[in-house]
């Protein structure tokens, strides 16, 4: 009985990745009119993992009518640093839209769908000053807070190591600035998430060297620009760019499945309940229907909103269900 009443649970993304931030002046209803277009263009953008939205007469539409699909918004104050350190105060509009529809306008608009389960990319920025090599150093704060920000608009989430003196004295700054981001692991980097950023001025310009790894992938390159916070946001388009690609579920891939997925190894109430939860929480499973179970066993049908080879994928990823056979047969054995 307890098995068959946990039928049809869904589960969603994550409400942030459906809520746009923009700069306004005021908070007038002309003002927050104006600026909800912006605000979606945003959730577009985030949700695609896409830089810049192609034409689409159905994006077109989905701007003229993007008060419509408001869900709630509000009004926030927050503070920005510039170059000189002075602080000044702007206002946004943080506008939330309902998801659905707005799952809708992504897939008629035939744009891809970066997938919502995202790893933080925890960043180790390194400025060379010709004479030593200092981990994100604090006069450089700004230009730390705006490629945070940047990050946040297009769907990253970034953090920062925090290490003590101990640590500090241990690190070996050459290995950091070669770009190394597997060194990193023994001072609590992510092993799929970190992001090396080398910066140095020569002559007019600076040039910054990036290291990044994720999604079981490395990537490396240069830029230069003569502002230091123009380099750093170019990198972090770049960083989005290459992490949603690869993680992004095309439109042809887009709509409704149903797998039957067959679990062994659930010895116990809790094993139950914590193999139910897991599939709950996947992102791309949009209700959770059990449909026999047996002794240390148990038979769910999953709808799925992507082909099925993205949910092998997950499952994978996560080792916390192991294949029994072919993983295409959905046939596991639960693990924790």
């Amino acid at each position: 009985m307890l098995l068959l009443g946990a039928a049809d649970v869904r589960a969603s993304a994550p409400k942030d990745l459906y809520t746009g931030e923009v700069v306004v002046a005021g908070q007038s209803t002309s003002e927050r009119d104006e600026a909800v277009p912006g605000a979606l263009i945003q959730v577009l953008q985030k949700l695609s993992g896409q830089r810049e939205l192609p034409a689409s007469p159905v994006i077109d539409q989905a701007l003229r009518n993007a008060n419509r699909l408001l869900l709630a918004f509000r009004f926030t104050k927050e503070d920005r640093l510039g170059p000189d350190g002075s602080g000044t105060d702007e206002l946004h509009l943080v506008a939330e839209f309902r998801p659905q529809e707005v799952d809708r306008i992504l897939q008629q608009a035939g744009l891809p769908r970066w997938q919502a389960d995202r790893p933080v990319v925890q960043v180790w920025a390194v400025i060379d000053d010709g004479q030593t090599r200092s981990l994100r150093p604090l006069e450089y704060q700004y230009a730390w807070q705006a490629m945070q920000d940047l990050a946040a608009r297009r769907g990253l989430r970034l953090s920062w190591p925090e290490l003590d003196a101990e640590e500090m004295q241990l690190l070996d700054m050459r290995l950091v600035w070669g770009g190394f981001t597997d060194y990193l692991a023994q001072f609590g980097a992510p092993t799929d998430g970190v992001l090396i950023i080398a910066a140095r001025r020569e002559g007019p310009q600076w040039v910054v060297r990036w290291s990044l790894a994720g999604s079981g992938r490395h990537w490396s390159w240069h830029n230069r620009d003569r502002e230091l916070m123009f380099a750093l946001a170019d990198g972090v388009h770049r960083t989005v760019d290459e992490i949603a690609a690869v993680n992004s579920i095309a439109a042809e891939d887009q709509g409704q499945w149903q797998v039957n997925l067959s679990v062994e190894g659930l010895n116990s109430g809790e094993d139950y309940n914590r193999c139910l939860a897991y599939l709950q929480n996947q992102v791309l499973v949009t209700a959770v229907d059990v449909v026999a179970a047996e002794p240390g066993a148990a038979h769910f049908r999953l709808e799925i909103n992507a082909a099925p080879r993205y949910l092998l994928e997950a499952f994978q990823r996560a080792a916390v269900l192991l294949p029994v056979g072919p993983a295409e047969n959905f046939r596991y054995r639960f693990l924790r």
